[in-house]
């Protein structure tokens, strides 16, 4: 990843130094996981003194809380959009998966540190996390729902299906690389087609 990247990850982000700190965080905390990640590694890798990390965030969990606060957002974002975007609850379905899991493809090494190290963040900051990440769920839960209602969809049991849904997006970023052979939008409609077999509904009735 190029630092050209960490201004189009972190748009509100200020100062660019802090969105360099937060890139290499991302690329630390991918290659050698949270706890075996120095804040000197991370300052090392943004090009900076070891010291600099502490004059944009207080800690080494400060950090991680920013980048994964803002990674959950954007895909809270991105599911509300895809829902709000289609007239039927067959056509949103494939919308959210579609783009759900492009995200997590076209942004794995992000995606993998936000989806991946939520456990190693502080209780309060775990707790602001989740909520993001409940959000996501209910959207998802209540699209499943009103698909059940129409006959779209045939399910047991709307939140755990709602769950896999997701959960179909969320492992894209533990295996994708850059090497794979599918591009992210070209995985993004399989699994659309995946999740909707999965959810009983017809895909053909979305495309």
């Amino acid at each position: 990843m190029t630092m050209s990247l960490s201004a189009e990850l972190w748009p509100d982000v200020q100062p660019d130094a802090a969105r360099r700190l937060m890139l290499a965080g991302v690329e630390s905390f991918a290659e050698r996981g949270y706890h075996a990640t120095t804040t000197r590694d991370i300052a090392t890798n943004a090009g900076m003194s070891p010291a600099a990390l502490y004059v944009h965030f207080p800690s080494k969990a400060a950090l991680l809380f920013a980048i994964s606060r803002s990674g959950h957002q954007q895909a809270l974002d991105l599911v509300r959009n895809a829902a709000e975007s289609a007239a039927t609850p067959v056509e949103a379905m494939r919308a959210i998966v579609e783009r759900f899991v492009a995200w997590h493809a076209r942004r794995h090494t992000v995606a993998r540190v936000v989806q991946y190290e939520l456990g190693a963040l502080p209780e309060k900051e775990y707790r602001v996390v989740a909520e993001l990440r409940r959000g996501i769920e209910r959207i998802v839960h209540d699209l499943v729902v009103e698909g059940a209602k129409s006959g779209d969809f045939t399910v047991s049991d709307p939140m755990t299906a709602a769950r896999a849904v997701l959960s179909l997006g969320v492992d894209v970023a533990r295996w994708y690389s850059d090497h794979s052979r599918m591009s992210p939008t070209a995985l993004g409609r399989e699994y659309g087609d995946l999740a909707l077999r999965m959810l009983g509904a017809d895909p053909a009735r979305s495309s």
